[in-house]
């Protein structure tokens, strides 16, 4: 089994990339507010504060997302969108994944830092059983019923999980439509995975997940196909 440093080693290619990452001004994305929505990922209880799958890294993107729905909606924006699992305990996930976020439990909440948006009432919350926001869900629905659409703005977490497919779920879907305007923004600095290192796990079950080189290299495969990552939203 390689170190710890060998298993969060990023390629430099990637690791010059990342930090070559500018930040955007959100202002300038949402001046036609009323085509701008903010797509979040299961920033929930179960892996923000507690849980089997609960994180110190994925906990600290509270506040930044918090902040950053209050920006955009000072700005206009009225699309916002939690995508948060609430799991069936018979999920196969679980076969995979400790049981986490089960419908009914605290771990499916939202943070209170979302919940109590002074604007929480205007939120869609799409519950999902898998790491897809749209398999057996009601997201394309939604994104079917606001076709004015053409910027979304995605954060949360996992970046290798259910972030991304959510990113890729919107670029795959504009593309697959010719919309060629609609543009997937990923503020590198809303979003983060968690961290387990080979040494966490040596000799016991499980699998090693070093969290900056997920975290890097799929926001770079995110860009490798067509997704906006940019340092912050300023």
């Amino acid at each position: 089994m390689p170190s710890d440093l060998a298993s969060d080693t990023v390629p430099a290619f990637i690791a010059d990339w990342f930090a070559a990452l500018s930040p955007r001004s959100l202002s300038e994305i949402a001046t036609s507010p009323e085509t701008v929505a903010l797509f979040s990922a299961d920033l929930t209880i179960g892996f923000c504060r507690s849980g089997a799958l609960s994180s110190p890294r994925v906990g600290a993107l509270a506040e930044p997302a918090r902040d950053l729905f209050l920006r955009a909606h000072d700005l206009g924006v009225r699309h916002f969108v939690l995508l948060q699992d609430t799991h069936d305990p018979a999920t196969p996930e679980f076969q995979t994944w400790p049981p986490h976020c089960l419908r009914g439990t605290d771990e499916a909440r939202t943070i209170p830092e979302l919940a109590t948006l002074p604007f929480a009432d205007q939120v869609t919350t799409i519950e999902k059983n898998s790491l897809n926001p749209a398999i057996a869900t009601e997201f394309d629905d939604w994104l079917d019923a606001h076709p004015r659409l053409t910027t979304a703005i995605v954060l949360g977490d996992c970046t290798d999980l259910c972030v991304y497919q959510l990113a890729m779920h919107l670029r795959l879907r504009a593309n697959a439509r010719n919309l060629s305007t609609f543009e997937v923004i990923v503020p590198a600095d809303v979003v983060d995975t968690f961290d387990l290192p080979v040494s966490a796990v040596a000799g016991a079950a499980g699998m090693p997940h070093p969290g900056d080189f997920f975290h890097r290299v799929f926001l770079y495969h995110l860009a490798l196909n067509g997704v906006r990552v940019v340092r912050s939203l300023t």
